[in-house]
């Protein structure tokens, strides 16, 4: 291939480059190399909600719902719309909202348009604020979807399964909490949520720092100061340092560049960033937009269909997401100059990314730390007006740790490559576990027909049928991304998964069906249909970067 307009390398040069730079990521444990914030009980403490005190509880209910985000919101909603009421959801929150619940941190917003993102909003009427909703909207969105679909009444928050048992004499499940709670529930309903079990790096030397820290979802504001929509008004005499610069980071630097005395962000990756172009939503244009019956879901379909590669005749969404991803350069080739076509569109679209950090970015030494090499689709893009500018500021500088990460913590410093970097305040913005085994995710192992665990039955990998039931434990199922359906608009699978569990459910109490269970059969037919899809997509994911795209490389 000769070398392309858009850059003087050649698509070889561009193919070593990446590698080069993927080779210096790559880590022999994969996601071991990561730690729970649970190891750490100050790190995973809720600074939102006091702790309140109850008495144990013994509940018999219809359907047992865990996770109280949208999966969980959505399949009770539709519980709700299918008539069937008796239902309790739990969460070790202390309010709805999942994810939107423990992430506050400044900045924070969501980064898919909030008309398709947010849930049933042609149902409640509700006009977001910002083309890219902040997390405070969100936040209170999900609240709104609890009062409206009367959710509180059957909430139990603060409240964690450590057990969950197949009953084959009852044709029930037996759920203990920590509380110490008893719940038997006819369907046990697991919205586990795809990004809500928080993780840290396993960095030597966390327990040593004396300063403050916390992790992004449990940012401390008394600490910090301000409040999500406020200036953090405590950072004026503090040196401030981020580990991270993941979706996360790329919100909230900017937020700790205006507030900090001194930041020092450390990057092991860089993300690659395109524009926000944020705006505040238009009555008028949101009158057009939700003008016809069904508007939502077209939109949200439109949306997939663009960043899918289907190529819609209109791109109703227009933004950055849709320009990156449109034509979907990870699709599987139709032939070999078709693949020659694809890579190229993949190397064009990342060239932009990088040219526009040479236009913002003022030092052209750190312009060249933050900029991405890798394919369009190895990490989750970002996007953001205010990330990039950041830089420009005095008071913040990059630490490239040019791919190795930081080496060590000590009292009061944070050291790569042997040099210390100072700090009061240390932030984790390390992200969640996505692709870590599922009990483990979960909090706790589900015992099926004759008290197999979970653990046991997955031990060579999941079988599930359209990623919702699985053979061995009869009424339970999973509103989560293992064999499921995926999107970047997560919210968009958790709640075409939740409607299908709701009718589900509500199908077997009209039937008077005492259990749902898949056939070996069955899962083993759904296994084929994911294979046959998703096979010719693993040789773009097997040479990229790490990230829990690709399981962190393994």
């Amino acid at each position: 291939m000769a070398t392309s307009e858009f850059a003087d390398i050649s698509a070889d040069e561009l193919r070593e480059k990446y590698e080069e730079e993927r080779l210096k990521r790559l880590r022999s444990e994969g996601n071991e190399q990561y730690v729970e914030l649970k190891q750490y009980k100050d790190f995973d403490a809720d600074p939102y909600t006091p702790l309140q005190p109850r008495d144990p509880m013994t509940i018999e209910t219809e359907v047992l719902i865990v996770g109280a985000g949208w999966g969980g919101m959505t399949t009770a909603a539709f519980l709700r719309k299918n008539g069937v009421d008796d239902f309790r959801i739990i969460d070790k929150a202390g309010d709805f909202g999942g994810t939107w619940y423990w992430n506050r941190y400044p900045g924070c917003m969501c980064d898919v348009e909030s008309y398709t993102y947010l849930p049933l909003l042609e149902e409640t009427g509700y006009m977001p604020k910002r083309k890219y909703a902040h997390a405070s909207e969100i936040f209170e969105y999900a609240q709104m979807l609890g009062r409206k679909y009367d959710m509180y009444e059957n909430a139990i928050f603060q409240t964690e399964v450590l057990e969950a048992e197949w009953d084959e004499g009852a044709h029930r499940w037996q759920i203990t909490t920590n509380r110490g709670d008893h719940i038997a529930a006819r369907f046990f309903v697991i919205c586990g949520g795809v990004l809500h079990k928080a993780k840290l790096p396993g960095i030597p030397g966390i327990r040593d720092f004396q300063g403050e820290a916390f992790h992004t979802s449990r940012w401390d504001y008394s600490i910090t100061g301000g409040a999500p929509e406020e200036p953090m008004d405590k950072l004026g005499d503090k040196v401030v340092g981020i580990i991270g610069t993941g979706a996360t980071a790329v919100q909230a630097v900017p937020k700790l560049a205006e507030a900090a005395k001194q930041l020092y962000v450390f990057q092991r990756t860089p993300s690659a960033v395109g524009p926000r172009n944020q705006r505040d939503t238009d009555p008028a244009e949101w009158a057009e937009i939700t003008a016809k019956p069904g508007w939502q879901q077209e939109r949200i379909e439109n949306f997939t269909g663009m960043i899918t590669g289907k190529n819609p005749p209109v791109d109703l969404v227009k933004d950055g997401w849709t320009e990156l991803l449109g034509e979907d350069p990870k699709r599987p080739p139709r032939d070999d100059e078709d693949a020659k076509y694809l890579e190229l569109m993949d190397f064009q679209k990342m060239q932009t990314i990088r040219d526009r950090i040479d236009e913002i970015v003022q030092d052209p030494e750190t312009a060249d730390k933050l900029k991405p090499w890798y394919k369009v689709s190895c990490k989750r893009p970002c996007f953001h007006d205010d990330y990039l500018p950041a830089f420009n500021r005095d008071n913040v500088t990059l630490v490239d740790t040019d791919g190795y990460g930081v080496e060590r913590i000590t009292e009061n410093a944070v050291v790569v490559d042997g040099q210390e970097y100072p700090v009061d305040i240390l932030i984790y913005a390390s992200g969640f576990e996505v692709l870590t085994f599922y009990t483990h995710r979960l909090g706790f192992d589900p015992k099926g027909t004759d008290g197999v665990a979970m653990s046991d039955a997955w031990s060579k990998g999941p079988n599930t049928l359209f990623g919702i039931h699985t053979n061995g434990f009869p009424n339970m199922m999973m509103n989560s991304a293992i064999q499921g359906g995926q999107d970047v608009n997560f919210a968009f699978t958790l709640t075409q998964t939740g409607k299908q569990i709701a009718y589900t459910i509500s199908e077997a109490l009209g039937r008077g069906a005492t259990k749902v269970e898949p056939s070996p059969t069955a899962e083993s037919e759904w296994f084929d249909v994911i294979v046959s899809t998703l096979a010719s997509y693993g040789a773009y994911f097997q040479d990229c970067t790490p990230s829990y795209l690709n399981n962190e490389g393994a």
